[in-house]
């Protein structure tokens, strides 16, 4: 059994000491193990590993170094370095561990030679949790929608999406990905993992007391020859060094397409938050590519039921198509709705079925591309197991064939097909500000919500959060309007999604409505500035020369912010401040700075952004 684990173990056992790229990491070997440490600290321990001889201290042997640089057309980081230390070590004469220590974190996987028609190798990697340890962790769900409390047990069931509390009874033992702890003060680990391939599944963590098991999906394909499990990444640093980390696409592979210049992030305009409904009424969709176009968004995103748009008496025998000519006629590029029709199949909106066989896929693609369609989003998803893996494949290589940008909703969070399918710009796999239809308690605890997920699932790759809604949906929000404006650069996502009505941006300050018209969705960089998990947040991404930084409270006090910013921004600047003026009817403060703030004061689920050019 290969265990990760937090445990005290014996250091007399220790034999061989190996270093990430800049020493900052560490794996010393021991008897049927490994212990990784952070700035000499220790932080992680591998043991029980089925080594080939597991009565000695196991040869770990350095096999090369890796040294990659590459470019992403979404992201936190454009232009992306990383480099690694690779080592491996047998587990007997068909198998072996492949050990990466990058200098943010490790990544291992296990690698299987001549299978002969056999299932794929039952894992028993385990995380060792100590109880009293800090950690922010997911109840899993297929769709990954839930919150991430802060907790110091595993004897607890956050309800999430699905009541939205913590109790001690019916203790949940099943967790999605990612997983953050804080294993010693300011040193943090996030364990996720990358790059699924064709013919594996994707995994997630069942816990017996302290031990979380990593464990692989259904896969009933039968594997002949060579095979390795996905990469097994925990990121390891400090804050910063979690949420700027690219480890999770440095360890996936690189796309094959040679022609991205159709390619395009952008904000869309879309209907379904505000109405709670389809998009089966030409007329609202009218509304929204108008919206678009007074707000210069790129996209318009035509949702469910528009199968049906031609049986709406008031729509006079319109169709999609009508709905795709009069976007492309304002400038305005459209993407429309599928269902998956792999998970929510009954009672759930269409079109339903066009995606499933490969030769109707082709065909329904061929025709969103002929009409002017500039890409889709698939909904209702079944979860991690292989068949629903290789089907997103599928999917995403189908519509790059066909130059449709893809957005994944309902669906398994990123495992670094955003590097591989670079037209997949967005993926939902988070709580989102759409709950604010379903359930009463997304109101009071959006705020610390939305001030966890960048530490957490915002990390490992884009985000469909549908942020910056000013008006209510079916439950209100409490969050300020500095801190709705804030979200649109808190979260990161190559396709960002404005869900209010065309009427509550319209009636915004024309400052508003002009920094939603030129918000950037592609990124040269990113950090943190300061943070804690539920308690603030606070980001700066850079696009070319221009800087937005945006930070939110999501606690329910005023909180003073610390803005160190003088180490990110050099030079001559000009600042433009959003922030709440204090006062709910006049509730915006924009204004223009002359120097870079040293702290700000944050009201209750308050929020602020500056752009510095």
């Amino acid at each position: 059994m290969a265990i990760l684990s937090l445990c005290a173990i014996n250091m007399t056992l220790i034999a061989q000491s190996f270093v990430s790229p800049n020493g900052k990491l560490s794996v010393e070997t021991k008897q049927q193990g490994l212990v990784i440490c952070f700035e000499q600290q220790k932080v992680l321990e591998l043991t029980d590993i089925p080594f080939s001889n597991n009565t000695t201290v196991p040869t770990l042997s350095f096999t090369q170094s890796v040294k990659d640089d590459y470019q992403m057309l979404a992201g936190k980081q454009l232009h992306c370095t990383n480099a690694a230390n690779e080592y491996q070590a047998s587990l007997g004469e068909n198998a072996r561990l492949v050990l990466r220590l990058y200098n943010d974190g490790i990544a291992f996987r296990y690698e299987y030679m001549n299978l002969q028609n056999s299932k794929a190798p039952s894992e028993q990697t385990a995380y060792i949790i100590p109880e009293g340890t800090k950690r922010w962790m997911q109840q899993w769900s297929d769709g990954y929608e839930g919150f991430f409390p802060m907790t110091t047990t595993a004897n607890v069931n956050t309800l999430g999406g699905f009541g939205g509390s913590m109790v001690l009874k019916d203790i949940n033992t099943h967790w999605g990905y990612p997983l953050l702890m804080e294993s010693a003060d300011g040193v943090f680990a996030l364990i996720t993992e990358a790059n699924i391939e064709r013919r594996q599944s994707a995994s997630s963590l069942f816990n017996k007391g302290e031990e979380f098991h990593v464990v692989q999906d259904q896969n009933d394909l039968l594997l002949s020859g060579d095979w390795h499990t996905p990469w097994r990444v925990v990121i390891i640093g400090t804050l910063a060094d979690i949420v700027q980390s690219t480890l999770v696409t440095d360890v996936s592979e690189p796309s094959k397409l040679t022609d991205t210049s159709w390619i395009k992030p952008g904000v869309v305009s879309w209907i379904y938050w505000a109405y709670n409904h389809g998009s089966n009424d030409y007329n609202i969709i009218k509304k929204y590519v108008d919206m678009a176009v007074t707000l210069k968004l790129p996209y318009v995103l035509i949702d469910a039921e528009w199968d049906e748009m031609d049986k709406v008496a008031n729509n006079e025998g319109k169709t999609i198509e009508d709905a795709v000519k009069y976007a492309i006629s304002k400038g305005v590029k459209p993407l429309i709705w599928y269902n998956s029709s792999i998970g929510w199949v009954n009672g759930a909106p269409g079109p339903k079925y066009r995606l499933n066989k490969p030769e109707d896929r082709e065909k329904e693609f061929a025709w969103c591309e002929k009409i002017g369609v500039a890409g889709v989003k698939i909904d209702f998803f079944s979860g991690d197991n292989q068949a629903n893996m290789d089907y997103c494949q599928d999917l995403l290589e189908s519509a790059a064939r066909h130059h449709l940008l893809v957005n994944f909703h309902g669906a398994p969070i990123p495992r670094g097909w955003q590097r591989t399918y670079p037209n997949l710009l967005t993926t939902e796999g988070v709580y989102g500000a759409e709950w604010y239809n379903n359930v009463p308690h997304f109101t009071k605890k959006a705020a610390s919500h939305n001030a966890t997920l960048p530490f957490t699932r915002n990390v490992i790759g884009p985000m469909d959060y549908t942020p910056c809604t000013f008006s209510d949906s079916q439950h209100p929000h409490i969050t300020t309007c500095a801190h709705e404006l804030a979200l649109t650069v808190l979260f990161e996502s190559g396709l960002q999604h404005l869900a209010d009505k065309p009427e509550s941006y319209l009636v915004q300050p024309k400052e508003v409505q002009q920094f939603l018209s030129s918000l950037p969705n592609v990124w040269d960089e990113t950090r943190l500035v300061g943070g804690y998990p539920s308690e603030y947040a606070v980001i700066a991404r850079r696009s070319g020369k221009t800087w937005y930084v945006a930070g939110i409270n999501g606690s329910d006090q005023m909180k003073v912010i610390t803005l160190p910013l003088k180490d990110i921004v050099k030079g001559k600047h000009a600042i433009t401040a959003f922030t709440y003026s204090g006062n709910q009817d006049t509730p915006w403060d924009i204004r223009s700075l002359s120097d870079t703030p040293a702290a700000i004061t944050c009201h209750p689920r308050d929020g602020f952004v500056y752009i510095i050019r």
